[in-house]
């Protein structure tokens, strides 16, 4: 039976990874009272009622299922007859080609431009925390906000998303989230202190977090599900570039003119993607949606944000008994304890706790947490040691960490393939170990480390990521039913975004504090900036300072090899195994793409 048709556009099979949708065609009714079918790039559910004339239909609601309920459009399929969604534009290509043409080109332009600009923005500041901390005579801890405030604003708009294109529609809601990206990457470059870097960071995230669902979502209306997999392979570009080229961009416009620029070069950029927007893309009808759980994200964002705000003042502090550490950190864990209470009790909470009943998904997410606590809040370490302690300008540093990208661009395609054959656990824990061994090399720097033998360490750990993330993703979606999947892909994506500030903030409050107790390292590492404080030093000092420095560094790396070890506990209990394929009238489990 070949596979049904939406909008004259065949349901999604992708080739790459050998996956299909419930056998490439709609399993018939089931006990559930609704026909369910599922597919890498959207989640569909079918439910059945009477069409304007009276004839019996059914209706598809579908979206991907980045979060709970993003974008979700009905379309109606006839007993035999297929017609296209009448709330939202069919593919402006010809139906019975498959081919990618001009028209879907276009709408692939316009997003990719918006992603690029919200995955370099994550990375382009990596390089930038040194000069942050120089002109804004800051704390390393309180510098790196600049990174944690904006994915914690990211994580914040995830389950947002999906409301507000059914609120307001999904082209518009993407202007929306342009206008904001760019007003904030503007504000950014008006920054007169650190307090307001970080504020104007916040509001960048927030516009620039919605950028790649609604991409994914307008690509998806755009192409078809039929080629849903090649037009994610378009999307897939900027994320794999992103950690590769937002580090050397951002190192050359600092070198070469300021810090300001970083944020600067998204307004032409951001203009012309907001122009195309407008006349490029099709356009929706907003319509209603289901309620919003705005208690739970008063709850859950402000409360995080907080408690990692106190747990980041302790070395500006030098003691956790302060008013300015436990105030924050204490009314942050009563909100979030307030979270946890309104989630069990709500119909639709932000976060479907009842999930972690999942005994696979609960062990995905414990080592997805741990993992993106060491990888992530371990990442901004090196390009500040490669410039506070070996001296190294910002183009360079962002040249010699470039090898971790190409790492994980070799091995992400090659993971997700294995996790289909042999399963996730493997795979994972395959990762896990090369980025925890590549990871103790780090425990050895000195002032001196060869920069060779670094980008080896550093092409090695990109080789693990790419075995690591995508894959611990699938394991926690694969045994989900239908009805889960959307839930479960939300809860993921927060969690990710929320490991990672929390990561950024324990590393740098960790090496905050090392440093505090090493005054010839701080004197080292201000020398880079200031060259007379060398004059001042006695003979061999300055030597014994960024010795100093690069062991702060290479214990806190420490920190960072403990954490992976943890991540191999919960790891350790994913399924070994290619998941067993769904018998006749059960649910299939739905896979986000790798």
């Amino acid at each position: 039976m070949p596979a049904p048709r939406i909008g004259d556009v065949s349901l999604p099979v992708e080739p790459s990874t050998g996956s299909s949708i419930a056998g490439n065609s709609l399993p018939g009714n089931r006990n559930n009272g609704g026909n369910q079918c599922s597919g890498r790039a959207a989640a569909v559910k079918v439910t059945t009622g009477r069409d304007e004339s009276g004839t019996k239909s059914r209706r598809f609601r579908y979206g991907l299922p980045w979060e709970r309920g993003l974008v979700k459009r009905s379309v109606t399929w006839q007993a035999e007859a297929v017609t296209s969604p009448p709330d939202i534009p069919a593919a402006t290509s010809d139906p019975a080609s498959d081919k990618l043409d001009a028209a879907v080109f276009k709408v692939a332009g316009v997003v990719v431009l918006g992603a690029i600009m919200s995955i370099l923005d994550v990375t382009v500041v990596t390089v930038a925390l040194p000069t942050f901390q120089h002109e804004f005579d800051t704390s390393y801890a309180i510098a790196a906000w600049t990174m944690t405030g904006y994915t914690l604003a990211l994580a914040s708009v995830i389950p947002l998303t999906g409301w507000a294109a059914d609120r307001f529609g999904t082209k518009r809601l993407y202007i929306m989230a342009l206008t904001f990206f760019i007003l904030g990457s503007v504000l950014c470059s008006t920054a007169w202190n650190i307090e307001s870097l970080i504020a104007f960071r916040v509001v960048q995230g927030l516009g620039g977090g919605m950028l790649m669902p609604l991409g994914m979502t307008i690509m998806t209306h755009a192409a078809g599900p039929q080629r849903i997999g090649r037009v994610m392979a378009v999307l897939g570009v900027p994320m794999l570039l992103g950690p590769i080229l937002g580090p050397i961009l951002g190192g050359w416009l600092i070198g070469s003119f300021s810090w300001h620029w970083i944020f600067l070069i998204n307004l032409p950029v951001g203009v012309i993607a907001l122009i195309l927007a407008v006349v490029i893309l099709p356009s929706d009808k907003p319509e209603p949606s289901e309620s919003f759980d705005f208690l739970g994200m008063l709850l859950a964002s402000p409360g995080l944000a907080l408690f990692l705000f106190g747990v980041s003042s302790i070395p500006e502090q030098h003691t956790v008994a302060s008013a300015r550490v436990l105030v924050p950190a204490a009314i942050g864990l009563v909100l979030m304890a307030g979270f946890v209470v309104h989630a069990l009790r709500t119909e639709h909470p932000l976060i479907d706790l009842h999930l972690f009943r999942n005994r696979q998904l609960t062990f995905a997410v414990l080592t997805a947490v741990f993992f993106a606590i060491a990888f992530f809040g371990s990442g901004l370490l090196l390009p500040s040691y490669l410039q506070q302690v070996q001296g190294k300008s910002t183009l360079m540093t962002g040249l010699l960490i470039a090898p971790q990208g190409f790492g994980a661009m070799i091995t992400m395609p090659i993971g997700g393939k294995l996790v289909d054959k042999i399963g996730p656990g493997k795979v994972v824990m395959t990762g896990l170990a090369v980025i925890g061994v590549s990871l103790l090399f780090f425990t050895q720097l000195s002032a001196d480390t060869s920069l060779p033998l670094m980008c080896g360490a550093l092409f090695v750990m990109g080789l693990g990521m790419g075995c690591t993330m995508m894959p611990t993703m699938t394991a926690a979606i694969q045994t989900l039913t239908h009805a889960q999947v959307a839930r479960g892909s939300t809860l993921m994506n927060i969690v990710n975004q929320a490991a990672g500030s929390i990561g950024t903030a324990t590393m740098s409050v960790v090496l905050t504090n090392l440093l505090e107790n090493r005054p010839l390292a701080q004197a080292a590492i201000g020398s880079q900036f200031d060259p007379t404080i060398a004059q001042k030093l006695p003979p061999g000092a300055l030597d014994t300072g960024f010795e100093q420095a690069a062991t702060a560094y290479a214990h806190t790396y420490i920190v960072a090899v403990a954490l992976i070890l943890v991540t191999l506990i919960p790891a350790a209990f994913l399924p070994r195994s290619k998941p067993k394929l769904p018998q006749e009238g059960t649910e299939a489990p739905v896979l986000m793409g790798h």
